[in-house]
Formats: C-alpha cells, structure tokens, sequence
C-alpha cells in the first residue's frame, strides 16, 4: 500500500501524465471485460443453446442477439470509471456518458431488432406459418424500435430530455406522414390482406398489370415478392393488392380440380344426317351403343306422331355426326379415370365463326400438378381429333403451303407429234 501511495504522489506532479495512464487503464479493464463476456460467457451461452430444446427450434443460438448485447458491459464500464480519471474535466466526463449511454441504447435497439428476427424465424417454421405471416408487423416493431432509439440517441448526445425532441414531432407531424406515407398505406395493406386473408406464401397469382405470374414466395411490409415461371422475380408494393385487379388460384389448388376448356374447330360443312350404314358403324363404339339406341327410339315415337308429314324425310327428325360426336365426348368424359366427375362436365357447341364450328370441352381434371394437367389434357384431344373422322366430321384449318400446292394446276400431257405411215413421213425433205 505504502508503495501505491508513493505512485500515487508522484504522479500527482505530472497531472497529464496521470490522466493518460488513468485513461489507459479504463480502456483496458473495458477491453478486458469485452474479451472476457464474448470469449467465455457469451460462447458458454451459445453452447448451452445449441444443446438445449430452445436452440434447437429457433435460431436464437446463431443469432448475434447475445454478442450485440454483450457490447453493453464495456460501455457501462467506461461511463462509469471516466468519473475517477483524476484531472478530467467535466466536459470530457459529460461528452463521454453521453457517447455510451447513446451507444448502449443503439445496441439494445439492435439487440431486439435481432430478437424480433428471432421470433419471425421460429413463428416460420410452424405449418400454419403462411397462413398468418407476421413478417409485416415485426417490421413496423423495428421501425418503431428504431425511431424510439434515435430519439433517444439524439437527447443523449445532446444532454437534453427526450420529451422535448417529442414535443417538437407534432409540428412534424404533416412531414413525418408525407415522409412516411408509403409505410402508412402498406402497414394498412398488411394488416387487411392478413385479416381478409387474401394472399399467403405459397400461392399461384396473377397480375397482368405488372406482368406477375408465379407463386409467391415472401410477404413483407413493403412489398411482395413473386417468383414468376420463367424464374424471374417480380416486387409488387403491398398496396397494389388493394387497388390492382389480381387472380389468386389458391381456391382452384385447395378442390383438388383444375378446369380444361378448350374448343376443337370443325368444319361446317363436314355436318350432316347419319345415313343408315353410318349409324350402323357406330354402334361398333361401346359408349355409343346405348345412346344411339335410346336416341332412335326417341325419334322414331317422335316420327310416328306426325303421320303423313313423316314420309317425307325434311319433316322428320334424324341423329347428326355433330350430336352423335358430342355424346361421345360426354361419354368419353364420364368414363376417363382422370377427370372429376363431381365437378361440371359437358361439351357444347359455341356461336359458328367464320373459322367453323367451334365445340368446347368443359370438365375438370382430378389433380392441380401442372405437369399432370397438360399430359391429360393432351391425352383427351389426341383422342377426340383422332376419332373424330370416324363421325364423318373434319377439322377447319387455314389453307396453307402444301394445300395451295395441291390446288396447282396439272401439267396437260405431251401432244403426240408421230405422222400416220399412211400419211407418210412429212420429217423428210421432199423432193
């Protein structure tokens, strides 16, 4: 002891000297104390976590919450042991409280920004997580965190009191809601595209506005990101789902059916009444045969009943390759393993245009794999072109290089110029 006061006293003598030597001391106990929390406290923490239950369902053991909150200890040490440096003035003992307390609220700000990450990270990896995605309000937190600590930071550096930077803002007010309209009306979006559950993560959009077509894969406060087929991402403002026209296809993934509706053209003038070997033919089809009888019987009571108008055949009714080929085609729906047969069905004829007959098919498909959608789609009109000459019918297409070859005149045949031996041979020169 009696040597430290001996230090002590000399030290006194040189007062500039004594200061640095204090200064250097603080710093390296907060140097010390900084390497001692994050070297041995704060990995035993991160040990303890990553063997616990809590570090193996959240991110919490890989997260920098803990070694952000770490920096408050060398902070605390140097605001408080700047106070007995000796021969420090009380401007240099204010300047450096000021610099760490705003420090420390900066890090705790930081601290429960990486917290809130936390949360968001576990509440992910519930099943139900994109039902509810809450990724939007622990964003408007981290603003408010954020604003609360640099006003706070503010006062602190300044040695003035918070409340009056607080009282100021209300004149701020009309440039805080100009500055901060955008997060206003996506902070509103958020919150009514959760409660009315409009979109989730996951789910099939379209936008034509914007040119989105994909799933989307991330909802945030601002915005909606959207991964389009082709790869591409598309950044839509939250706010465009409240005033732009989008489709959701949740509802069509949810039943488990996926609709076709496509037409096949054909040709007018391929229409015509069955005659009795056509009809006949047709009776070889399976899913035929029961309609074909029942139709006829239908016509021939109906044909009785009109007496002498029914021997001339205008006035009487008879099947057509057009009817004849839409049962077919129901018949063919009803019977194919990979349609739905609780939802519509049913093939009908659409207005004639000038490109033919237009007849649509109208069912829906027992998956919502897209793959799997378009090979039974193909499948079903394979089929239905591929038959359809056998119901007398043709389909229209646009006349094109090889049919305006088949319209090119024909070559007439070589004149034969041979003279008759009894005319003589009129090649020789005569005499």
């Amino acid at each position: 002891m009696e040597s430290y006061y001996l230090i002590t006293d000399w030290l006194e003598n040189y007062p500039h000297l004594y200061t640095l030597i204090g200064l250097s001391i603080l710093l390296l106990v907060s140097w010390v104390a900084n390497w001692v929390v994050k070297r041995i406290l704060v990995r035993g923490v991160y040990r303890i976590l990553k063997t616990s239950q809590l570090g193996r369902y959240s991110s919490l053991a890989d997260s920098p919450f803990i070694r952000r909150m770490a920096n408050i200890v060398p902070a605390i040490i140097l605001s408080t042991g700047i106070v007995i440096i000796p021969n420090i003035s009380d401007t240099a003992i204010a300047v450096v409280q000021n610099v760490t307390s705003a420090f420390i609220v900066l890090t705790i700000a930081l601290g429960l920004g990486s917290l809130l990450t936390i949360v968001n990270d576990a509440y992910s990896k519930r099943p139900d997580a994109h039902l509810k995605p809450i990724k939007g309000y622990i964003q408007v937190i981290k603003i408010a965190i954020f604003a609360i600590a640099t006003i706070l930071m503010i006062a602190s550096l300044i040695d003035r009191s918070p409340l009056i930077l607080l009282s100021g803002l209300g004149a701020m007010a009309a440039v805080l809601l100009l500055i901060f309209q955008d997060t206003l009306l996506s902070l509103v979006a958020s919150v009514q595209i959760s409660s009315n559950d409009l979109i989730r993560v996951g789910d099939w959009i379209e936008m034509p506005p914007l040119n989105a077509d994909g799933d989307v894969i991330d909802i945030a406060l601002h915005t909606v990101k959207v991964q389009n087929w082709d790869k591409t991402i598309s950044v839509i403002p939250t706010k465009r789902f409240l005033t732009d026209p989008f489709k959701n296809w949740r509802g069509m993934q949810e039943s488990g059916g996926r609709r076709i509706k496509r037409s096949i053209l054909i040709d007018q003038q391929s229409i015509h009444f069955l005659a009795d070997d056509e009809r006949k033919k047709l009776h070889r089809f399976s899913l035929m045969d029961d309609y074909l009888k029942q139709k006829q019987k239908d016509i021939d009571e109906w044909n009785q009943q009109l007496a002498e108008w029914g021997k001339e055949p205008v006035n009487t009714r008879r099947i057509t390759n057009i009817g004849s080929f839409r049962a077919y085609v129901n018949n063919y729906l009803k019977n194919h393993p990979s349609i739905h047969q609780n939802y519509t069905l049913m093939s009908r004829q659409l207005e004639p245009t000038a490109n033919g007959l237009p007849l649509e098919i109208y069912c829906f498909t027992n998956t919502t794999n897209w793959i799997e959608y378009e090979g039974i789609a193909s499948d079903i009109f394979d089929h239905l072109l591929a038959i359809l000459p056998e119901f007398g019918l043709r389909v229209f297409q646009q006349p094109n290089g090889f049919d305006m070859r088949e319209l090119r005149p024909q070559p007439l045949p070589k004149p034969d110029v041979s003279i008759s031996p009894a005319l003589g041979d009129t090649s020789k020169d005569t005499p």
